[in-house]
């Protein structure tokens, strides 16, 4: 592959694009970037690594958007683990324990996908990544999303969060690891079912995911720079990241304002009719599953 190729170059900017668009839409970005490659002039799939990179662009919007709330978290549980020698521990407020407890609650709901990750390694490279699959999760994760906003309570806040919930919620992030599922849209969906409300499901949702997003990119980053087989070369998939973190930044604010006030349904139709179309195409032998 040359270093510089302008159809290349082009396809990663679509894929940079789709993948801010897509990331914290509960729509599942990976199952778009897979589904994108078919249709782009060299009918590949992206990969997983390549995947895995541009998601440190869209983390990095996260941490821009949140900047605060991450600052305001990593202080007060530093201040309540390290410092309790010092005595830093009685200075802090009961909205700082809040957000110490919160932190906590986001080490431990990042466990279970880091250990499936481990677990699943390979299998996340190949069988899970068969448009069968896919399609499949693409709708059946659209109905979960449609019964838990349709009848989940959404009265809790973030700060009523507990270490039984943050697991709960970390299991369903784990999902994730299968392209189709959504990371946000799996953790909200369990969010939503534990009675939060919209906006604190999805902000937790985005919090939750920076950990295991960023550990995976950089780990992926460091394969390809061993390994480099990938679809994609250095300088494109650095282009289509740069242009995920800008497009992504935007989304955040939008979804943020978007859920004080409606619903996901949106979100579910298009998933549904997506995964439909996916799978009668795949039945039809339009397209193959690998």
């Amino acid at each position: 592959m040359n270093f510089f190729d302008v159809t290349h170059l082009w396809e990663a900017l679509v894929l940079g694009l789709i993948q801010g668009l897509t990331e914290f839409l509960p729509i599942s970005s990976s199952a778009h970037l897979r589904i994108a490659g078919l249709f782009l002039p060299n009918a590949e799939d992206p990969g997983a690594t390549f995947t895995a990179i541009t998601q440190i662009g869209t983390e990095l919007a996260v941490l821009l958007y949140f900047r605060t709330d991450i600052a305001r978290i990593i202080r007060s549980w530093w201040l309540s683990v390290f410092s309790r020698r010092r005595g830093a521990g009685k200075y802090l407020t009961s909205d700082d324990r809040a957000d110490a407890r919160l932190g906590w609650y986001i080490i431990v709901g990042t466990l279970p996908i880091a250990v499936l990750g481990i677990i699943f390694q390979d299998d996340i490279r190949t069988t899970f990544r068969s448009l069968w699959i896919v399609a499949t999760v693409l709708v059946v994760f659209g109905v979960i999303l449609l019964i838990a906003d349709r009848w989940g309570a959404k009265q809790r806040e973030i700060r009523s969060m507990n270490t039984g919930h943050g697991l709960t919620l970390g299991l369903a992030q784990a999902l994730a690891l299968i392209p189709g599922v959504s990371r946000s849209g799996a953790t909200i969906s369990m969010g939503l079912a534990l009675g939060y409300t919209r906006a604190a499901a999805a902000r937790f949702a985005f919090l939750l995911a920076i950990p295991a997003v960023l550990a995976s990119g950089l780990y992926e980053l460091v394969h390809a720079i061993q390994e480099p087989a990938n679809v994609y070369s250095g300088i494109e998939t650095l282009t289509a990241t740069v242009l995920a973190f800008v497009v992504a930044l935007g989304v955040i604010a939008f979804l943020m304002r978007y859920l004080e006030k409606r619903s996901f349904m949106p979100f579910i139709v298009w998933r549904i009719a997506v995964g439909g179309a996916l799978l009668i195409a795949l039945s039809n032998g339009v397209i193959s599953p690998e």
